[in-house]
């Protein structure tokens, strides 16, 4: 995550990776547990395909992390 004048960039974790890092990105981001952000995406894809296109679009958007 880096930070440019006191705003932190969402970006994809390439330590922290299953699939792309997405939930790694977030977690650091949000400075809690990647399971934790992993079991919310599942959730959200067990109840629709919300979870999905949510991890779709910020594989997409999210630029890769120097870690």
């Amino acid at each position: 995550m880096e930070e440019n004048n006191g705003y932190r960039k969402l970006t994809r974790s390439i330590t922290d990776r299953r699939i792309a890092g997405v939930c790694g990105g977030i977690a650091k981001y949000l400075n809690i547990d990647p399971t934790v952000v992993r079991i919310c995406f599942l959730v959200a894809l067990l109840c629709g395909s919300l979870g999905f296109w949510a991890y779709l679009v910020v594989w997409i958007a999210a630029p890769e992390g120097r870690d």
